[in-house]
């Protein structure tokens, strides 16, 4: 391949990898760009997991054999079946080498590297590939783990110019990959609480806009189960914010540990005192039973004094929900509601009949005696 052709292939995996959205988009681009560039026939991208001893493959791209998927859930292999990426690396390191690639074929192992590659050969054979360039990748100063491509059997096989073109591409992809775990690191900042490690306000933003709208188009069961952390003030007050502060990460985890009762939960500190579970498929009364769960343990705790909770269901009879913002309201003012009487339970929305005073209450044009205590994004 001439220098002109390598520089435009380099080019486009980077930009593939730049406009990529999610890791996995990040990881195909990375793949496919290396199996372009290197004109292969397949290519993988494996991760090494230290805390597991294992290989486990990422993505596998190009011409795949049967027993390899996409985004495979568990093709994984243990790492002393490829001792290269531990030893031969870390020997090559300590001696002031780099992490180049190098080539293997199906006739037998390389030179000079005897018993390395026993595991990569026998695939090549079973696989019907006749060579592949293993390339290590390097992030943030460790072995990351490997790009490897591949040819089929009949095709050329790889050299040592290819093998020096795959570690320049090696580079090429960590400096991707470190640049996906930056945004994913951004984003899940912009989405979580700092001091609990819940979702926050944005994340249910987001979250039920797409609930609700999911409820409009397929009829998917939405809940909204909103909390008040009661005593906060007076903790806060008489032993400090330190020991407020602890109430509020207890009692996020009993929220979390309740939440993953209803299956896909999201479990959120809205700021504040105020905390909430959204629940997307769950009946309203398995969503109300863990309401009664999160009751109970939050008044068994050592600090605090219980929690007000309020639920609103699209299943129960509230009328039709056309936004996020009024089953927001439905379940704040249910909240309220538990709130003003010192319920030591759930007060659900549409539950208290025709006139159900909580369904009134979040219809008023003022929401509480103090106007809307919230405002949410959305629209009426």
């Amino acid at each position: 391949m001439g220098e002109d052709r390598r520089l435009v292939a380099v080019v486009a995996l980077a930009q593939g990898m730049a406009a990529a959205r999610t890791p996995r988009e990040s990881w195909r681009a990375a793949a496919l760009g290396a199996c372009r560039a290197l004109v292969g026939g397949f290519a993988a991208l494996s991760v090494w997991e230290r805390d597991l001893g294992r290989l486990r493959v990422l993505v596998n791209v190009g011409d795949r054999a049967p027993d390899e998927e996409e985004f495979p859930e568990g093709e994984a292999y243990p790492v002393h079946q490829f001792p290269e990426i531990t030893e031969f690396l870390h020997e090559r390191w300590v001696a002031g080498g780099e992490p180049n690639a190098w080539v293997e074929t199906a006739q037998g192992p390389a030179a000079g590297r005897p018993g390395y590659c026993h595991q990569r050969v026998a695939a090549l054979r079973r696989r019907g590939r006749g060579s592949c360039v293993v390339a290590p990748i390097v992030l943030h100063g460790r072995a990351w783990g490997e790009l490897y491509v591949a040819r089929s059997t009949g095709t050329p096989v790889f050299d040592r110019g290819d093998a020096d073109f795959a570690t320049v591409l090696a580079a090429v992809v960590a400096a991707g990959l470190a640049q996906t775990e930056r945004l994913e690191e951004a984003r899940r900042l912009a989405f979580t609480d700092a001091l609990t490690g819940l979702a926050n306000r944005r994340a249910v933003d987001v979250r039920l806009e797409e609930a609700v709208e999911r409820h409009r188009t397929r009829g998917d069961v939405v809940s909204l189960v909103v909390c008040d952390l009661n005593g906060l003030k007076r903790v806060n007050d008489t032993c400090g914010h330190s020991v407020g502060d602890r109430l509020l990460e207890r009692f996020g985890s009993v929220l979390s540990l309740c939440g993953a009762m209803l299956p896909g939960a999201l479990a959120a500190r809205l700021g504040g005192d105020e905390f909430c579970l959204l629940a997307v498929g769950p009946t309203a009364d398995d969503v109300v039973k863990v309401a009664g769960e999160l009751c109970r343990r939050a008044s068994e705790l050592e600090l605090g004094e219980g929690v007000a909770c309020g639920v609103a269901s699209t299943e129960d009879p509230i009328g039709p929900v056309r936004s996020a913002r009024r089953l927001f309201r439905l379940a704040d003012a249910a909240q309220y509601r538990a709130k003003a009487v010192r319920a030591g339970r759930p007060v659900v929305a549409g539950r208290e009949g025709p006139d159900d005073p909580v369904v009134r209450l979040a219809d008023e044009p003022s929401h509480g005696p103090a106007g809307e205590r919230r405002r949410f994004r959305g629209r009426h």
